[in-house]
């Protein structure tokens, strides 16, 4: 039997739930004696702000987008980049690129390998200044830095110098010249932390599906070592021995090798399990002709490619380019009927993938008619020498590159790890 003071307890805790309830919704702090206080000012605009940025969906296995689209944004970039030497548009397209994958990438093993890329494309710009002031440069120059030694060479050597004068337009060539390879290893990295490379292989078409097996185990290799070399290097740190010099690089080489052969030998064997490497029969007739379409086709892409970037060849070029890329596709589908490969859950390319890709394709392709309107603009004269200019319609194709932050869908947050309650 319920006592009168049990029912009461009873009607009090409904009572307080149903508070708590309509305070979670209402967004309404409830006061000391229970009741839901007025709303303050500033509760509707925070609630709103949050609803706005609630718009930007997370990233799931059902609306990420299609890794071949990152990759043809990120060649895109790099296209645009090898159509220039002009510092200013080459540092805003590594800006464009950084913010792309600062915004869109994940917490992946692979997706940490774009610092590397920006040290690797440091180390590159640093290398080409070093053999421009000690190797000398093919750009006269009146202004002189320093006159090193010169070392003498023999008669054989002609045209080759150590040491000698240092010009500032030699250095100022090199420099541009070697922040053009660095833009371009910059948006390969790019590619590298956005697209997922399992993915990736499984987008492939059937007749490139053993060299994408390779491309893809070196790609993931790469940011797991990466990885594991600053996993080793912060427990070193952590027990107080040096992560530094030779020492410290052999004591952490060797540990990052070890675990690169295990995951080899179990990446091995994971495919021998899965029957890697099984092919089709298919009759000798449709073998050879897989093999004329393929050669032939890569023949006049290569041909065609040629003839597009040389003035004699703008005739011949982009007919001999598109036949070559039929015959090269046609090849690719024959020698897909090898593969006995199926696909589960392939990607979609959505309106996304569209968008990435025509972002890329767009900054190229503006960037290549401008090269072709205003040369000097993009291509700035170091004799005599003069301060580059930051051309506004090139600039503003460049950051159409910047769409896909805005159009993709965000990384998920990492899990947070469940901590331990004492006992």
């Amino acid at each position: 039997m319920t006592t009168g003071k049990d029912k009461n307890a009873g009607k009090r805790l409904a009572w307080r739930g149903s508070t708590s309830a309509a305070t979670a919704v209402g967004n309404r702090p409830a006061g000391r004696d229970g009741w839901a206080q007025p709303p303050t000012p500033g509760a509707a605009k925070t609630g709103a702000r949050l609803r706005r940025r609630n718009l930007t969906p997370k990233a799931n296995p059902t609306n990420a987008v299609h890794p071949g689209a990152w990759w043809i944004w990120a060649l895109g970039l790099g296209t645009a980049a090898t159509r220039t030497t002009n510092p200013l548009l080459l540092t805003l397209l590594i800006g464009v690129a950084g913010y792309v994958v600062a915004a869109r990438r994940s917490e992946a093993p692979w997706a940490r390998s774009y610092g590397a890329f920006v040290k690797l494309g440091i180390a590159v710009l640093g290398i080409r200044l070093a053999f421009a002031i000690l190797l000398g440069s093919p750009i006269p120059g009146t202004h002189v830095i320093v006159t090193l030694p010169e070392v003498p060479l023999p008669h054989w050597a002609q045209g080759i110098r150590i040491g000698g004068r240092v010009t500032a337009e030699g250095l100022v060539f090199a420099l541009y010249d070697g922040l053009k390879l660095a833009t371009l290893l910059i948006c390969v990295g790019a590619a590298n932390a956005l697209a997922n490379p399992a993915r990736l292989l499984k987008s492939l078409p059937g007749a490139l599906y053993e060299a994408g097996v390779a491309v893809v185990v070196a790609l993931t290799f790469a940011p797991n070592l990466i990885a594991d070399a600053q996993r080793l290097r912060a427990a070193r740190r952590l027990r107080g021995r040096a992560d530094r010099g030779l020492r410290g690089l052999l004591h952490v080489g060797l540990p990052v090798l070890e675990g690169a052969l295990e995951r080899s030998v179990a990446l091995a064997a994971a495919m021998d399990a899965r029957g890697y490497g099984r092919t089709a029969e298919v009759p000798p007739a449709v073998r050879r002709t897989t093999a004329a379409l393929t050669l032939g086709g890569l023949l006049g892409v290569c041909a065609g490619t040629y003839g597009l970037l040389t003035a004699e060849g703008g005739t011949y070029g982009l007919p001999v380019l598109l036949a070559g890329l039929a015959a090269a596709l046609g090849g690719l589908w024959l020698g897909g009927r090898r593969s006995l490969r199926t696909r589960y859950r392939p990607d979609a390319w959505g309106v996304r993938a569209w968008l990435v890709a025509g972002s890329g394709v767009a900054v190229a392709a503006l960037l290549i008619v401008s090269a072709s309107y205003d040369p000097s603009a993009l291509r700035p004269g170091v004799v005599p020498l003069m301060a580059p200019t930051l051309p506004l319609r090139p600039a503003a194709a460049i950051l159409l590159g910047l769409l896909p932050a805005f159009v993709t869908p965000a990384p998920a947050p990492p899990t947070p790890t469940p901590r331990k309650q004492p006992s």
